[in-house]
């Protein structure tokens, strides 16, 4: 009876992770967090563990700041520059840089400066 309980609970287990798979196939994810200084020329990097792979980009700020670009590395080695120039005000998202098909980011570099002493960035990757 042990063997058949335990059965039942690995499969229910596997069907579940299949399931949460497939629910999360187009939502956005979070690419990564980093914090931009004022008054700064170098970027704030975000490497990332795993190649994500995605077809666009949005950046959102925790404070008031100006963004300059997003590089993008990718798992071969080549380089994206997703260049924004603007003003993003306090808990406001860019719009979406598309790229041409999806591509794996191994990972990311943030240019731009803060209006405060710091300011939270967040890039999101759409799947």
């Amino acid at each position: 009876m042990k063997m058949k309980s335990w059965f039942s609970v690995v499969c229910l287990s596997l069907g579940l992770l299949g399931a949460s798979a497939t629910a999360q196939a187009d939502d956005d994810i979070t690419l990564g967090r980093t914090i931009v200084f004022e008054n700064t020329d170098y970027g704030a990097p975000i490497p990332l563990l795993i190649c994500r792979r995605v077809d666009a980009i949005q950046v959102k700020a925790d404070r008031d700041m100006y963004l300059r670009k997003v590089v993008a590395t990718f798992k071969n080695g080549d380089t994206k520059t997703f260049r924004f120039y603007r003003n993003i005000k306090e808990d406001d998202t860019t719009d979406w840089r598309e790229l041409p098909y999806k591509r794996c980011v191994k990972k990311l570099e943030v240019f731009g400066e803060s209006k405060n002493s710091s300011a939270g960035v967040r890039v999101y990757g759409r799947t």
